[in-house]
């Protein structure tokens, strides 16, 4: 498997606040994790940076070998990170309010977690067709879902940043999970909301359906979310599953 990654502070912000990560345990399993940090001053790179060290740190160290009961750990390391995000914000004043998003892709061999908490996004790519793995935990998407606004009009809808869960900001620290069994060449995109609100879903998919390498399509991907406006930190991450390292069926 072969995973690369980008992220820029875009051309609005003044300082990047996301953070990303690849680390592989002692099982060989693969955690892919990107967080996009919330909160005044330096507080949302505080605890964005936070949850990929301290989680990814851990995981090297596990010795477990499935995906159930790496989901059991994970469950767990989210509550603790939540707990100590929540505890820094309440012992200096200037992390006050901090907190961060979370999408993750939890990997063995050709099966997979995409975890997330808040409105980064876990996408796979497969046959060239794009499709949404996570779902939103935003005020706007809780529109759409009740039929009060469509998907169209969400997307430039004023409201749209404003998200209903994240890591640090209350006791709620559960995310959504989705399983997903990879096939031969398949994509797993991982992306903060600085993508997918500058760029459209079929523009990715056409990127991600080129015959380039990761690293240049994370590249691209990137510049063109700068491109066409560049308003948020952008980062994307991308893991593709190739023949030649897929495990016997």
């Amino acid at each position: 498997m072969q995973i690369a990654y980008q992220s820029s502070t875009g051309k609005v912000r003044d300082k990047n606040e996301d953070a990303v990560g690849k680390f592989e345990n002692k099982q060989g399993l693969i955690l892919a994790l990107i967080t996009d940090g919330i909160g005044g001053n330096n507080a949302g790179e505080v605890a964005s940076q936070m949850v990929v060290d301290h989680i990814g740190s851990s995981f090297k160290k596990t010795e477990i070998d499935s995906l159930a009961e790496i989901k059991d750990w994970f469950i767990k390391k989210l509550a603790q990170e939540n707990a100590a995000i929540i505890s820094e914000s309440n012992s200096d004043r200037r992390l006050k309010g901090m907190g961060t998003t979370m999408v993750a892709a939890l990997i063995n061999n050709n099966e997979s977690l995409i975890a997330n908490i808040g409105d980064s996004r876990g996408y796979v790519l497969s046959d060239n067709k794009l499709t949404q793995i996570t779902e939103d935990h935003s005020y706007v998407n809780e529109l759409v879902k009740h039929g009060d606004i469509t998907p169209d009009q969400a997307k430039n809808n004023p409201y749209k940043n404003i998200i209903t869960k994240s890591l640090g900001i209350n006791d709620d620290a559960t995310a959504d999970f989705k399983f997903y069994k990879i096939k031969e060449n398949d994509q797993i995109l991982l992306c903060t909301d600085g993508l997918t609100n500058m760029v459209d879903d079929p523009e990715i998919e056409k990127i991600l359906s080129m015959k380039d390498d990761l690293q240049s399509k994370c590249n691209l991907l990137v510049s063109l979310a700068n491109q066409n406006g560049g308003l948020d930190n952008v980062t994307v991450l991308v893991a593709r599953y190739d023949s030649e390292v897929m495990p016997d069926e």
